[in-house]
């Protein structure tokens, strides 16, 4: 017979899914500092991170790469555990976090531009899952499996997805999901360095090019600030607000680490022609000894892809609160199977050379949270937001037309700022910015010739710009109050 409390956990995790975007009640806040440890450290390792990883040694070498995996991981986990913090103080998921700082309807662009990330983050992971396992098992079965196991991946993440939170990290990571992982990670880690000649690797000379070692910086944050629309999603289930900030950062620092430099030495190692998926798998099946081991690397690799799938899902209730969040689950995951399915048409190497993707996320979302930090942790000082109001379009976060024009304008400077840095190659973008930067405002392009990390600097940009705008404000606003 099940006891009281075994009662109530079961209750717990049938209602969390289903939560929405209001405030966590004290009884659904049931994880700890351990579990969020867990939590991102299981999200920080997956084979996109590898493919990352191996992005930085082809221009810069291993030492200089390793050096930009380090600086890059202790940066780039800062905010995320900041935001993570804020998040189980509030009890709200990470759109409406930011609707004290940038309005009621203003944290509907962040909302959509997350959203569209999501899907393309759910694409990613069910496409790579499905290449990689059906290259596996082509040899064996004699026939292209990439629709099987495309729908198999699916069919997992959706089951988890509509789980919740609660439900997987306790009955899913914490008992068997992420020991597979790591005891795995750790196998082909220790296959690595002994079976590559690790002196000749480090020797090695980089070829120069891209990326300059802050534009590898920029990448290694990038992956840790795609997650910080998210991570208060989550960090709203803690049971305080330090502990939840401890584990995240603790989780996904060893994670970034680990796999980010795992990655550049399976590609220097199998010698593999490329940083792509499927170079990565080799690598894997070369240097670790079998497919299995390939395999259970899979397994980790839906954690990603629920969290994603799980997250555009509660993102959209902030713009429609009244959706279903399982109707929305069901919405992305369908979404994702059909770019995934589009994908697959596409080069391994041409789809997998996304380092600009992950520059264009970082500029969005690096500015974007110096903005949120500056107003949450200095304007308001961490005082706690006033739920009714959070959901009231004529409240006091309506500012104007639902709209902060301060948070706004620091956001649009600090994206500028990145971009002025850290240029994008995708559909021409590079040369807007060129055009817009040297030949109408007559400035040097790109900042520093990329001498510098964008993210730190824009974050810093968007950081003190809404500090500057919110004290002008308050400066002429008080006297005016005092007239009046």
């Amino acid at each position: 017979m099940a006891t009281v409390t075994e009662r109530l956990e079961r209750a717990i995790e049938r209602e969390a899914p289903s939560w929405g975007v209001r405030p966590t009640s004290p009884e659904v806040r049931r994880l700890s500092g351990l579990d969020f440890a867990i939590l991102w450290g299981d999200l920080g390792i997956g084979l996109l991170v590898l493919v990352t990883g191996a992005l930085l040694v082809p221009a810069l070498g291993l030492p200089q790469a390793l050096l930009a995996i380090a600086v890059g991981s202790l940066i780039g986990c800062v905010p995320l555990a900041l935001v993570g913090r804020a998040g189980a103080r509030e009890g709200v998921p990470g759109m409406v976090l930011l609707r004290p700082t940038l309005g009621t309807r203003g944290s509907y662009v962040p909302t959509i531009l997350n959203i569209a990330q999501l899907i393309g983050w759910t694409a990613f992971e069910l496409w790579a899952m499905a290449l990689v396992a059906s290259r596996i098992t082509g040899p064996v079965l004699g026939i292209d499996g990439f629709t099987f196991w495309l729908s198999a991946a699916a069919l997992v993440c959706l089951v988890l997805s509509l789980g919740g939170p609660v439900v997987v990290v306790r009955r899913w990571m914490a008992r068997f999901g992420v020991w597979v992982v790591v005891a795995v990670a750790a196998w082909v880690t220790v296959r690595v360095l002994t079976a590559a000649d690790l002196g000749a690797l480090w020797s090695r000379p980089g070829a120069g090019g891209f990326p300059p070692f802050w534009g590898a910086v920029d990448l290694v944050i990038a992956l840790p600030v795609s997650w910080i629309p998210l991570v208060a999603d989550y960090n709203r289930f803690a049971r305080r607000g330090s502990s939840s900030a401890g584990g995240t950062y603790a989780g996904y620092l060893m994670a970034n680490l680990w796999f980010y430099s795992l990655g550049a030495l399976l590609i220097l190692g199998a010698n593999a022609p490329g940083p792509s998926v499927t170079g990565i798998a080799d690598g894997i099946v070369a240097l670790a000894g079998g497919s299995v081991v390939l395999v259970a690397l899979l397994v980790g690799e839906t954690d990603e892809a629920f969290a994603d799938i799980y997250s555009a899902a509660v993102s959209a209730q902030n713009l429609v609160p009244r959706l279903n969040q399982r109707v929305g689950v069901v919405a992305v995951t369908a979404i994702g199977v059909g770019v995934a399915a589009w994908l697959v048409g596409l080069p391994d190497e041409g789809v997998l050379t996304y380092e600009f993707f992950l520059l264009l996320i970082g500029s969005i979302f690096v500015p974007l949270f110096g903005v949120f930090l500056a107003d949450y942790e200095v304007v308001r000082r961490r005082r706690p937001y006033r739920a009714e109001a959070l959901f009231d379009h004529r409240g006091p976060y309506r500012y104007a037309g639902g709209f902060n024009p301060a948070a706004m304008t620091a956001w649009a400077l600090g994206f500028a700022v990145y971009h002025w840095i850290a240029p994008t190659s995708l559909g021409g973008w590079a040369n807007a910015v060129e055009t817009a930067f040297a030949d109408w405002l007559g400035l040097p392009f790109p900042l520093f010739d990329g001498a510098v990390p964008a993210s730190v600097v824009a974050f810093a940009v968007a950081f003190l710009a809404y500090l500057a705008i919110a004290g002008l404000r308050r400066a002429f606003s008080e006297p005016a109050a005092a007239a009046r």
